[in-house]
């Protein structure tokens, strides 16, 4: 028998991974949300290495800037040096230059800046001034050299001259900033009032316009940095323009519906939103799969409507379907119990998904949901339950409303109910039509809710 290794005469392999690498020439932000900070985090999240060179030094927070301190043009100018002279740089974004010398040494370098993504910073989130007023027309020859450009609104006011204050104001600023030389304009929506926040992408071949509803928070610090910094990454990756942007546009809206509340002012946007909600994946399949174990266990069967249950379960900042576990095929009713017809998986629930997700466009925190038979002895029992009951008559659905009855009802209890409901009641008729919408941030509440109904309608029989 050969003697057991000890820890000592054991070396491990290495296992080298080679993301891309993205280079940010940008100030630092001492509050942690725009700025250099903001870059590196969104550069990581979105599967890149991030590297920097500083420009400024700032003292800031949430609620603004105190301070501003700008390093020598020879210390900026090293710093993009050592990044390019050692690292295959596959992307470059630069944020706040704040001045002339900055933008024209950026400019200098640009044949060594591929996939070059300009965001001409020139005012804070706050109202203050992060450029010299003296150098707004220094950002032509640096846009000349860029892949895209990403001005706000008000950016691409002061470089086209123009009033940006709609889509079509916004495509013809895209239009100018294009023929200044840059082989693409992304002129964002932010800043232009509307319910949606319409982005407008400019290039050669054409016009695409991307869209979101709006959020209602003030909590936007640190979005052109997060932004322009995802579609560098993207690009690094090998994306093509119009994907790149997509998609950092999507994650843009997710981090600033789910923004981090930190500091006395306005928060910052969460620029791991993604990165947390996938590793939050398998936490929450794993609580839906425990829930159906608990329900098959209790045998249900009494709540389960003659389609079947479905069991679903939202990751933190889910905003798809795809980001539901659900039972694929529902849990039904057999001779020998309740019965999962397969195993858990996203994606795997439609009309329970959409309610979940329609529920949580109104509170964030509702996480779970399960559809239960509606007859009058489970109507009785759900004053048994410790919370608000909503119902809703889907006659009373707007045509122009194209979701389904059960996603717009839940939606709309959630809306007008003092308080989230834990049981959304839909009239669409008693037995096989109607039916019981349970709502709980956790799977355990959902599971308790259930246990609780059930209990009631077998103690009644």
């Amino acid at each position: 028998m050969w003697p057991p290794l000890k820890a000592s005469d054991m070396t491990r392999a290495d296992a080298p991974v080679t993301p891309p690498v993205v280079l940010t020439v940008a100030g630092s932000d001492s509050g942690g949300g725009a700025g250099i900070q903001a870059d590196v985090k969104t550069i990581e999240a979105c599967g890149g290495f991030g590297t920097s060179a500083i420009t400024s030094v700032t003292a800031q927070n949430t609620t603004g800037v105190q301070g501003q301190h700008l390093l020598p043009i020879e210390q900026i100018e090293a710093q993009i040096e050592a990044v390019t002279g050692d690292f295959d740089v596959a992307a470059v974004k630069t944020g706040m230059l704040a001045t002339r010398e900055v933008i024209d040494l950026v400019a200098d370098h640009a044949a060594d800046l591929p996939n070059l993504v300009v965001d001409p910073v020139m005012v804070a989130a706050s109202g203050d001034r992060l450029l010299a007023a003296e150098a707004e027309d220094a950002y032509e020859t640096l846009i000349a050299e860029a892949t895209v450009v990403t001005p706000n609104a008000d950016e691409a006011a002061v470089l086209t001259g123009r009033d940006v204050d709609d889509p079509a104001a916004a495509e013809r600023a895209g239009r100018d900033l294009v023929e200044m030389g840059a082989d693409s304009a992304l002129v964002k929506g932010g800043h232009v009032p509307g319910d949606a926040v319409v982005d407008t992408l400019v290039t050669e071949d054409g016009v695409t316009t991307f869209r979101h509803d709006r959020v209602d928070t003030e909590a936007t610090h640190g979005s052109g940095c997060t932004l322009s910094s995802a579609i560098a990454t993207q690009l690094a990756h090998g994306d093509d323009l119009p994907t790149a942007v997509g998609s950092s546009i999507d994650l843009l809206a997710s981090a600033v519906r789910y923004n981090v509340d930190v500091g006395e002012g306005p928060g910052a946007v969460h620029h791991l939103v993604q990165t947390r909600n996938d590793a939050a994946r398998d936490p929450t399949s794993e609580a839906v799969e425990r829930a159906v174990s608990t329900l098959v266990d209790a045998d249900v069967s009494a709540l389960v409507p003659e389609r079947g249950m479905t069991i679903a379960g939202a990751t933190p900042y889910a905003e798809t379907p795809d980001a539901v576990a659900a039972v694929e095929g529902r849990l039904t009713r057999t001779m020998d119990g309740v019965r999962p017809n397969r195993g858990v998986r996203f994606g795997a629930s439609t009309t329970v998904a959409r309610a979940l997700l329609a529920a949580r466009e109104h509170d964030p925190v509702v996480r779970f949901a399960v559809d239960c038979r509606l007859t009058d002895a489970i109507e009785d029992t759900l004053a048994s339950l410790d919370g608000t009951i909503a119902s809703y008559n889907p006659n009373e659905r707007p045509d122009r409303v194209s979701a389904d009855a059960m996603t717009w009802g839940v939606g709309r209890a959630v809306e007008t109910s003092k308080g989230t409901p834990v049981a959304v009641v839909g009239r669409e008729g008693m037995g096989t039509g109607g039916r019981v919408t349970l709502l709980a941030e956790s799977a355990d509440d959902l599971v308790s809710r259930v246990e609780t109904i059930h209990g009631t309608v077998e103690d009644s029989v």
